[in-house]
């Protein structure tokens, strides 16, 4: 800034005083007075002296578009605590545990299926039946004699409380007639296995097996069941998360495919971590009001393993690193609204989280730190602050 001289702000005002009516200096000093000379000299201190106080005004007014050159020029934010809450993401699968194939318990011609695929059941409804091969024949021919030899033991057992007839005869009679029962028994519950039943309420989802085609235990399957009111999210989680997630844990559900996504929790921990992989499972409730989810549809879980409601947050790009590697910011003691000091805070981390981090040591809640431009000021600098915002 260059400010005027003396002789230079005399001449001004020597012009500024100057009038029609007015002798010049050179005419007060060469005809005028004492009294002349001394009052223009007043004159011209006084103009002298407004004229400074202008100048002063316009000089401070400069500094101000000076400053913008002379300072860093930064933006800052004020910390304030707030809730932090960290998420893992992992992938898992939509499941229920009530969906199954059903295997025929009978070998035989598959005679009749009673059921259409898509078709709603209930538990116990009668969905096939399988041909006896003779079977039921046997069964009735085994009741006839067992009606009959319950006949012969009930006559032999008022004989025997009368003490009439051996003991030998009454336990023979008694003998045949369990035998016989057994027999029926069995048979009927081998019949049984020749009617295929529903196991739960559900929609049968698909008839693998034909009419008309042999079927075998365990070999053939006839039908897909399933049961959709009761869906669960299915997932992996690495063991080092033990301990951190637990029943309970808010989760956030994303199902692509169907473009779905919900707020849900933990239902269920498993207690084993598989040696295979080192992970331990999880469910995740789905509410019956989310539509079109399918069994194995892939789902994106982010899991709450962490959360505290008084957090030290700040974004995390605003992070730098030293030639050791320890993370530090700067953080600002203002002298005025507008200019402050950089003050140089190593920080100590904890969790990250869409694009946030946790500062456990090296800021306080009241503190206000550079958000732009750190990377041009240094320790101690001065610097002014364009925007202020609130970390919200």
């Amino acid at each position: 800034m260059k400010y005027l001289s003396y002789l230079s702000l005399l001449s001004l005002l020597v012009l500024m005083s100057c009038g029609p009516e007015e002798k010049s200096i050179d005419e007060v000093l060469e005809n005028g007075t004492q009294a002349e000379i001394e009052q223009k000299r007043k004159t011209l201190n006084t103009s002298m002296l407004d004229l400074k106080n202008k100048l002063k005004k316009l000089d401070e007014k400069l500094s101000e578009f000076e400053e913008d050159y002379t300072y860093a020029l930064v933006e800052a934010m004020e910390l304030e605590p707030k809730a932090f809450k960290h998420y893992i993401k992992i992938l898992g699968e939509a499941t229920t545990d009530e969906n199954i194939l059903i295997y025929p318990e009978f070998s035989g011609n598959l005679k009749d299926i009673y059921i259409d695929e898509g078709q709603e059941v209930k538990k116990g409804d009668v969905l096939a039946k399988i041909d006896d091969g003779g079977v039921s024949n046997q069964l009735a021919e085994l009741k006839a004699r067992r009606d009959l030899a319950k006949t012969r033991f009930e006559r032999q057992k008022r004989l025997w409380d009368q003490n009439i007839g051996s003991e030998i005869q009454f336990l023979e009679a008694e003998t045949a007639y369990e035998q016989l029962n057994n027999s029926v028994e069995q048979v009927e519950n081998q019949l049984k296995k020749s009617v295929i039943y529903a196991p739960f309420n559900g929609k049968i989802d698909e008839i693998i097996t034909d009419r008309g085609q042999v079927v075998s235990p365990g070999q053939t399957p006839i039908f897909r069941i399933l049961n959709l009111d009761q869906m669960y999210v299915s997932a992996n989680v690495p063991e080092n998360y033990v301990g951190s997630i637990k029943v309970g844990s808010e989760a956030i559900v994303s199902f692509g495919a169907i473009e779905k996504r919900f707020i849900s929790e933990v239902t269920q921990v498993s207690s084993n971590i598989s040696q295979n992989n080192r992970n331990f499972r999880v469910k995740v409730a789905i509410p019956d009001s989310i539509e079109f989810v399918k069994p194995n549809l892939i789902a994106t879980l982010e899991i709450n393993n962490y959360k505290t409601s008084d957090a030290i947050v700040i974004p995390e790009d605003i992070l730098r690193e030293n030639a050791q590697g320890q993370s530090f910011t700067y953080a600002l003691t203002m002298e005025n609204d507008s200019l402050g000091v950089a003050d140089f805070r190593e920080l100590k981390l904890g969790k990250r989280y869409q694009g946030e981090i946790e500062v456990l040591e090296g800021l306080n809640t009241s503190d206000i730190v550079v958000t732009e431009g750190a990377r041009t000021i240094k320790k101690g600098e001065k610097v002014k602050v364009l925007n202020f915002q609130k970390n919200n």
